[in-house]
């Protein structure tokens, strides 16, 4: 439209962001309820060193305490059929199936008869037990194992199975330190027909030292440059570093004209109560900026 420019606040990406957390940080809900709002989407990992009672426990806690449980479904980890649907079933149980993470996961080859998370979204096991959004994996980043070309036709594939079995989707993409290239990727999402919600990955507030290993664990690229507008320096990698300057950056060259619905999605790395704590001191500072660039301020 004729006078209007890009670019949003940094609040109106976090409403409805989502969050992940670990099995060790179940005690640690109680305090979030305190400074993220009620019904916040936090996701239930799907690793081996949680079976499925612990990942079921998890899921209701979640739920108990006022917030909307998203389990990952690792496709890859899944032992058969009957491993799957005995855990839809669990989750159903416990009010905490209405949507879920599907992603292919690490292991290859796969553990069982799903080799993508296609293959379990096609399966019509979801929608039977109860699902009715559906959330896939995006890389803005790439894939250290994978082609980029693999990874767009991955993309197309989960978008056709999502639409033909019924299901609501949305994405969740890799965390990642440049804002640029995750604005780049949205934009060839967009062009590409994916009209579906997009939660960018966003790493929470961490020791750089930290942040640099899980960024090496997941093949995540991060260049001295990008390093150095995140806030942290590769040379010294002492301190921390939160994602401000990252949001403030995407929120800054957001255009839903090309980028469409975009939230975000926190990776804490086993820091949930830091990130939970972080998120109630950035929405008041961000508000504040916000005032300024506008030229409202505050009363000294």
């Amino acid at each position: 439209m004729p006078g209007t420019r890009p670019g949003t606040s940094p609040d109106a990406l976090l409403a409805g962001c989502s969050l992940g957390m670990t099995w060790k940080e179940l005690g640690d809900l109680e305090q979030a309820r305190a400074v993220i709002p009620p019904g916040t989407r936090i996701n239930v990992g799907f690793r081996d060193n949680a079976d499925m009672a612990m990942r079921v426990t998890m899921a209701r806690a979640i739920r108990r305490a006022g917030f909307f449980p998203v389990p990952i479904i690792a496709a890859r980890r899944l032992l058969s059929e009957e491993m799957l649907r005995q855990y839809l079933a669990e989750l159903r149980a416990v009010g905490a199936c209405g949507s879920v993470l599907v992603v292919a996961g690490d292991p290859d080859p796969p553990r069982g008869p799903y080799a993508d998370a296609a293959s379990v979204i096609g399966s019509g096991l979801l929608e039977y037990h109860g699902v009715r959004e559906v959330s896939v994996a995006g890389h803005p980043g790439g894939h250290p194992a994978v082609a980029d070309g693999v990874l767009w036709r991955a993309l197309a594939a989960k978008a056709a199975a999502l639409e033909q079995q019924g299901l609501k989707g949305g994405v969740v993409t890799q965390f990642g330190f440049d804002p640029h290239e995750v604005l780049t990727w949205l934009a060839e999402v967009r062009a590409r027909d994916v009209s579906v919600p997009v939660w960018v990955g966003v790493p929470g507030p961490a020791g750089v030292r930290r942040l640099l290993k899980y960024a090496s664990l997941c093949g995540v690229g991060v260049s001295p440059a990008v390093a150095r507008d995140y806030g942290f320096s590769l040379d010294d990698p002492s301190g921390e570093a939160g994602p401000d300057q990252f949001i403030r950056a995407l929120a800054a060259g957001y255009d839903t004209r090309l980028h469409g619905e975009v939230k975000l999605h926190f990776n804490t790395f086993g820091g949930f109560a830091a990130t939970t704590e972080w998120l109630g001191r950035f929405r008041g500072r961000s508000e504040l900026c916000q005032a300024e660039a506008n030229g409202d301020g505050l009363p000294a």
